[in-house]
């Protein structure tokens, strides 16, 4: 049987807009056009509910990061802002990332109640990166970490994020680093962007082990990442036995996307959350944000096969070949970092 699927989006999200000295940068709003094509399309399969966004509040951003920040981004309101290389708002991007973060709470909140099992948030613009007390790689507020602090203050006693964007969630990272109750796991190519993710990043304190990096060189491909999830990422599902799973959905690992060098496929993907939502209990719910995704073609096949996953409506295709040489090697020492906290 179909999980119904809740969903967020918001028009706020397309004022997020480059630069005229930028037209050409990756994070456009033509993004969201992809991925709101591919939910179109899994509209044909599976009950889609929507669910309005609106702002957080100050108190909800400050769960994550710093007063002082949130003062900053609110003075950028309503203009033009660079806050690095890579990150800019635009007039309405402050009043759009709010938003985001708002909506992937109200994400939290329908999964929470009861309203569906499954869900994704249609953002922008993305989080993972956004740190405590600043913005970087194309990200103003961490929507996940907000959703994750939210699932926490109402209650969920365990949260876990998975994020398989192929850049590190660094900012992710640093706002659990320290805390037992959200354990957070990376797959990410290495070295790449933003330099963090090692497997030696475990985490602090009564933290310590519940940050598990899965650092992985170029060229990884299906059967890579579906040996990861199948040997790394279910068996953690199982013994943490979170209340809430929340996913940072990137789809910038994918082959043709333009920013990095891996070669995840669309089916890939789909095996992907297939093997998650495998290792779950049925009630378990499951939340995805949007993070990357930077080739529009990919984006959208990447993300009906994984809301075709998530939905319990089509199994995934299997990978194919056999995981070997440094990746083998790249896989072995992250299981080796996790048997001290987790037995796999």
């Amino acid at each position: 049987m179909a999980h119904a699927l809740a969903v967020v989006d918001d028009p706020s999200f397309d004022e997020h807009r480059p630069p005229a000295d930028q037209p050409e940068h990756p994070e456009c709003p033509a993004r969201l056009a992809a991925a709101r094509r591919a939910v179109e399309a899994i509209a044909r399969s599976v009950q889609v509910i929507p669910v309005p966004a609106r702002r957080a509040t100050e108190d909800e951003l400050c769960r994550v990061h710093t007063p002082a920040y949130i003062e900053e981004l609110g003075r950028s309101a309503g203009t033009w802002a660079t806050f690095d290389e890579d990150t800019y708002a635009a007039p309405g991007s402050v009043t759009a990332a709010l938003t985001a973060a708002g909506g992937a709470i109200e994400l939290v909140n329908a999964l929470s109640e009861g309203r569906a099992e499954r869900g994704v948030a249609l953002l922008r613009p993305p989080g993972h990166h956004a740190r405590p007390g600043g913005a970087m790689g194309f990200c103003l507020v961490n929507n996940v970490a907000v959703a994750a602090a939210h699932a926490r203050a109402r209650g969920a006693e365990r949260v876990m994020i998975v994020d398989f964007d192929v850049h590190h969630g660094n900012g992710t990272q640093e706002s659990f680093y320290a805390d037992p109750s959200v354990l957070f796991v990376s797959l990410h190519q290495f070295p790449l962007y933003p330099g963090t993710g090692s497997v030696g990043e475990l985490g602090s304190g009564e933290g310590r082990g519940h940050t598990l990096n899965v650092p992985l060189s170029p060229g990884a491909d299906d059967a890579v990442y579906a040996a990861a999830f199948a040997r790394i990422v279910a068996p953690l599902c199982s013994e943490f036995a979170p209340s809430l799973v929340l996913l940072s959905a990137g789809f910038d690992a994918h082959r043709a996307d333009p920013l990095a060098q891996m070669h995840l496929s669309d089916a890939g993907y789909g095996q992907m959350v297939r093997s998650l939502t495998s290792a779950l209990p049925p009630n378990v719910p499951i939340g995805m944000v949007l993070e990357g995704g930077y080739d529009l073609e990919a984006l959208e096949a990447s993300l009906v096969r994984t809301l075709q996953s998530l939905s319990g409506i089509a199994a995934a295709d299997g990978p194919t070949g056999a995981v070997a040489g440094r990746h083998a090697e790249e896989l072995a020492r992250v299981e080796a970092a996790v048997r001290p906290y987790f037995h796999l």
